[in-house]
């Protein structure tokens, strides 16, 4: 195996610190809205780069954090907590709308047949863990107190810009979306480990610490919960390029104080999704969701077909005319794996070679666009169809785009679509307006979905 290491800025082989298994991290959503579809590429090709390992003969663990405190609308430690911003936007608690977008977040992994990781924790289970690291870099030096806050100290560490290749001088603020200067800190990229009550008197989610009563910083959130659930030595990180300044930059730094030794090995960016306009951002209000997609009467699979044609260190503009094209040639590709003879004699010679070649582009820095063609040749070729149908079946559990499964029943209902029926059924039955209550539910069966109301709330089944 060959993968982009953005620490060493070369393809390298890749080399577990135990063959016997690997460690892996992946960022995970702040859950306070829906994941666009931007968002979603990334954790398609985080999906592509665990099943890779899988079918190369590796043993992978992988853990994701979900972010449901401590995320600010700024990088700079400024702004509110983004799961405030949602909770207000929604009049829920905090904990409310976390519970509500892990779910939906979860929902579209599942339409993109995306695995869900072994290890999930939310970020609010891990106070313990936070503060026992955030003590240790207190005692050592790292760290110090400003403004009721704790900070890490960039200054403290050689090479904090080993990630992004600048030096400490250089002028970083504006390398993400809304970094600002915070005069309290002694150098300008100096991070929050922990907020104490002066930062936000509104905050609903809070803790006792050492330094007052508080919150984690989101940076602190994903070294803590990997170390804690994958150890002191990691694999593979992986996340969006924009991750890598300042979060996953600040995550090296305070692990690495902390550990005393070389934290992770292998760090590993997806690019951006772009539109017309530029990089799918929420801050800029409408934004693409999965649902949205559906809702015009897309295959979620069809935008995971459009992801694996480009390597996932290109940015991919996004349009619905390149969507459309790749729906055409998803569904011609499902109907002619699907007329291929599913019963017969296997080749083993023309099984081994094709496979060979297979693992030879997966291997090579996840080339994607080579499995495709790769997909492609062999259809076309004079193998037997059983030996292609074998190695098509094989080759999907990669892939993950159903290629052998038989057509199930279109589902013609996003889940927002879905919520704000059940939501309006609620208010009706409230109301006992019991013919529009029936009439939502007997709508929601003739499309595909059962609803089974529970003491605390409605949830609902596709139908097979």
């Amino acid at each position: 195996m060959k993968i982009y290491n953005t620490l060493t800025r070369q393809v390298e082989p890749f080399v577990p610190y135990d063959e016997k298994e690997v460690k892996m991290y992946t960022c995970g959503p702040t859950v306070y809205n829906y994941a666009h579809i931007g968002n979603l590429r990334t954790y398609i090709f985080e999906d592509i780069f665990e099943k890779t390992l899988n079918y190369l003969g590796y043993h992978v663990k992988r853990a994701m954090n979900i972010t449901d405190v401590g995320h600010l609308t700024s990088d700079a430690d400024t702004g509110e907590d983004k799961m405030l911003k949602g909770a207000k936007r929604e009049k829920k608690s905090v904990l409310d709308i976390a519970k509500f977008y892990t779910e939906a977040f979860q929902n579209d992994t599942a339409k993109l047949n995306i695995k869900w990781p072994e290890i999930v924790s939310p970020a609010t289970q891990n106070i313990d863990e936070y503060i026992k690291i955030i003590t240790k870099l207190m005692e050592e030096g790292y760290a110090y107190e400003s403004g009721g806050n704790i900070y890490f100290d960039i200054s403290k560490v050689k090479d904090y810009y080993k990630l992004t290749n600048h030096k400490m001088d250089e002028n970083l603020i504006g390398a993400r979306e809304g970094v600002e200067e915070d005069q309290r800190k002694h150098n300008q990229a100096d991070f929050v480990l922990w907020f104490t009550k002066s930062k936000f008197d509104s905050q609903e989610l809070k803790w006792d610490s050492p330094w007052g009563v508080g919150y984690p910083g989101w940076h602190i959130e994903c070294s803590g919960i990997s170390m804690k659930y994958l150890g002191e030595h990691l694999d593979i990180h992986c996340g969006g390029v924009d991750n890598i300044f300042p979060h996953h930059t600040n995550e090296i730094a305070q692990s690495e104080a902390y550990l005393g030794h070389k934290w992770c090995n292998y760090w590993v960016h997806g690019e951006y999704l772009n539109d017309k306009t530029g990089k799918m951002s929420k801050s800029k209000g409408e934004f693409l969701t999965l649902s949205v997609l559906i809702d015009k009467g897309y295959n979620p699979l069809s935008y995971r077909f459009m992801c694996l044609n480009a390597s996932y260190r290109k940015t991919l503009v996004f349009s619905y005319e390149a969507l459309e094209n790749a729906e055409n040639a998803y569904k011609k590709l499902k109907s002619k794996v699907g007329s291929l003879q599913k019963e017969g004699s296997l080749n083993q010679e023309d099984y081994q070679n094709y496979d060979e070649k297979f693992k030879e582009y997966i291997a090579d820095d996840l080339n994607m666009p080579n499995v495709i063609t790769l997909l492609y040749d062999l259809l076309k070729s004079e193998v037997n169809d059983f030996t292609k149908y074998t190695l098509v079946k094989s080759w999907d559990q990669v892939l993950s785009l159903d290629l052998c499964d038989e057509p199930k029943k279109e589902r013609t209902l996003s889940e927002e679509t879905i919520q704000e029926l059940i939501q309006k059924r609620a208010e009706a039955k409230e109301k006992k307006d019991y013919q529009t209550s029936d009439e939502i539910r007997a709508y929601l069966e003739q499309n595909g979905v059962r609803l089974k109301d529970t003491r605390e709330q409605t949830i609902y089944e596709w139908i097979d």
